[in-house]
């Protein structure tokens, strides 16, 4: 198949969705205001509630949300073949995972920008609260641990092999990325604000230069300083998260999470114009033999094409930022439509696209990298053997691909061949498998910023909890508390990080991020049925709910089941897991018996009578 085939059916089948459905959803079913002020606006304290450019936000919130999950994911679910991650994406992205951090974000803004886990308690209960709290907590720290392991796989050096410098490249590029963002900052904001276009293409330009001078560097006598050991990247990445979690929003995070945005866009939109250009067939076909498991994934293609492809199609991890940073920063209710539901098909359609780079592969040199180590010689059996990695290996200038697991070599590989068929391109392959390789890293680092700091808002708030006759949010930043919280969390995932005890429960997160996903969902519903005048309409958010509460307890059991066989920490992995799937029956049952209150309850005219704080109208001022 022409893989141009699939990518124009995924831009009329999102753009579709986007004027429809979306405006759908916008206007009947969430119903936004714009003469309602937004939290930004009510609580604008400048370090975490600041109004914000919609371009700038969409900046932010799209690099937040757009980890590796949608580059990883679909890589290692291409050993079903093209069509079940395609289809799964499409769908997913269309129908659950746009109307997933749509509705949160919506719920978040109505609620004063605070944290799904609040919602929680005063839309269902203490005892919900608590059990999404948990688990919240325990899948952001599991994910950030797994996140920056991967980042330390990227950039340092082996030190069991000889000549191995890491990639002081990448680190460079990264590296600069961060100053680019502080200038970036407070250029717009405080040194002529309201100016993003000056400011965008100051800091464009220095993360341009970052990442074209990086291979210089690396090749200098000063290369050295930036071939890292993993032992000191396990130190610095989360001593970074702490940074970014309590820095203002506007100074650190959101800027360089903009400028990020910039990058993964641009590269997105270079490796779309290569399809286009090059249109590669698709070599992988629609269906393989292992929907029943094979070398790449153990399971079954349902549920866990649906598990491992967590991003592009639905992610519980956006309910966290849709009610974390975003929200504190909306400058009005409509711009929700493309941050909540947009953002959401943007990622879907990166999603489509690594499909694309993953089975434009031959399929023996797409199994012979991704294929575990361990399990090598059962790959060797099957009677599949590589065809041309010998002289791929070469071209993009590395000793040895087979055995690279994990789906970021694959797609890196698969970039570069898209990208080196271009006119012109080449003899550039070495080159473009290597920016693909630091491409992916910062996906993976604007993830951690931000996860730390939604981390840190949610164990704030259950401090804060503890205190009698708790207010509103204050206007004026916690410092104290802020530093603390801070602290606790990015110590957390950066000693799991440090110990390598993140191999321990990795095979859990796509299940716990699943279940964050149904949770969030269920609050969904919950709160279109106490809001909107036809309770018909939460059958948006119920229909996506019970596909994904069974798609993820059946592969939740099935997990728990093989981590206890497991002769290496199953009982561990058995035990985190069956926690996770009983903290979801918990806030289901929950959940449930609202719905029926509220359905056995007479409507009302309309719940919301806002105050006059409230329903203030914004006033037109220049956000950034």
């Amino acid at each position: 198949m022409n893989s141009l085939v699939l990518v124009v059916a995924g831009l009329c089948i999102f753009a579709l969705a986007y004027r429809f459905y979306g405006a759908f959803l916008a206007a009947k079913v969430l119903t936004l205001r714009d003469e309602r002020a937004t939290p930004a606006h009510r609580h604008r304290d400048g370090v975490d509630f600041h109004p914000t450019n919609r371009w700038v936000l969409f900046g932010h919130h799209f690099a937040a949300i757009a980890g590796a999950g949608p580059l990883i994911g679909p890589v290692l679910a291409a050993q079903y073949g093209f069509l079940p991650g395609a289809l799964w994406i499409l769908i997913g992205a269309v129908l659950a995972g746009g109307v997933h951090d749509f509705v949160i974000l919506f719920a978040s803004i109505r609620h004063e920008g605070l944290s799904l886990a609040h919602i929680v308690r005063s839309r269902i209960g203490r005892v919900s609260a608590t059990a999404t709290s948990i688990a919240i907590l325990f899948i952001i720290i599991v994910a950030l641990a797994g996140l920056a392991s991967a980042v330390v796989n990227a950039l340092a050096k082996n030190p069991t092999v000889p000549g191995d410098i890491g990639s002081p490249w990448g680190t460079f590029a990264i590296l600069i990325s961060v100053p680019a963002a502080l200038l970036t900052g407070a250029y717009m904001y405080r040194i002529r604000p309201g100016k993003i276009g000056e400011a965008s293409a100051i800091g464009v330009l220095i993360v341009v230069l970052g990442v074209v001078l990086g291979h210089p560097f690396q090749m200098s006598q000063y290369g050295h300083l930036l071939s890292l050991s993993p032992t000191t990247l396990k130190i610095v990445l989360p001593v970074y998260g702490f940074i970014a979690s309590v820095l203002p929003v506007w100074l650190l995070l959101c800027p360089r999470d903009y400028l990020s945005s910039y990058m993964k866009i641009g590269v997105i939109g270079l490796l779309a114009l290569g399809i286009f250009v090059v249109h590669p067939p698709l070599l992988m076909p629609a269906v393989t033999q292992y929907t029943h498991g094979g070398p790449v994934l153990p399971g079954p293609v349902w549920p866990f094409v649906c598990i491992t492809i967590m991003c592009g199609a639905i992610s519980g991890f956006h309910a966290l930022v849709a009610s974390g940073t975003t929200p504190k920063m909306l400058n009005k209710e409509s711009d929700a439509l493309p941050l909540g539901y947009g953002a959401m098909l943007v990622e879907g359609f990166v999603g489509l696209l690594a499909v694309v780079a993953a089975c434009a592969l031959i399929p023996n040199d797409y199994f012979a990298i991704n294929a575990n180590v361990a399990k090598f010689p059962y790959f060797a059996q099957l009677g599949m053997h590589s065809q041309t990695l010998i002289e791929l290996t070469k071209q993009v200038g590395e000793t040895n691909l087979v055995g690279r697991t994990g789906g970021a070599v694959t797609l890196a590989v698969g970039m570069a061949k898209i990208f080196s068929a271009l006119p012109g391109m080449k003899n550039l392959m070495a080159y473009w498998y290597h920016f693909a390789i630091m491409f992916e890293a910062l996906f993976i680092l604007t993830t951690v910023d931000t996860g730390t700091r939604v981390a840190r808002f949610i164990l704030q708030e259950a401090v804060e909890g503890l205190r009698p006759k708790k207010a509103a949010p204050s206007k004026a930043g916690r410092w104290t508390l802020n530093i603390v919280c801070g602290v606790i969390v990015s110590v957390a995932w950066g000693y799991l990080l440090f110990n390598n005890d993140i191999a321990t429960i990795w095979p859990m997160f796509g299940v716990a991020n699943q279940l964050l996903a149904a949770i969030a969902l269920a609050v969904g519903t919950t709160i279109i049925l106490h809001s909107s005048k036809k309770k018909i309409y939460a059958l948006v958010t119920l229909v996506p709910f019970l596909f994904i509460f069974v798609t993820t307890m059946t592969a939740g059991v099935q997990s728990a089941i093989t981590f206890y066989h497991a002769p290496v920490n199953g009982m561990i992995n058995s035990t985190l897991t069956v926690i996770m799937l009983l903290l979801t029956v918990i806030i289901t049952v929950d959940a449930a018996r609202s719905w029926i209150v509220n359905l056995r309850t007479p409507a009302a005219p309309e719940e919301e009578v806002e105050s006059a704080e409230e329903m203030a109208v914004v006033q037109p001022e220049v956000v950034s």
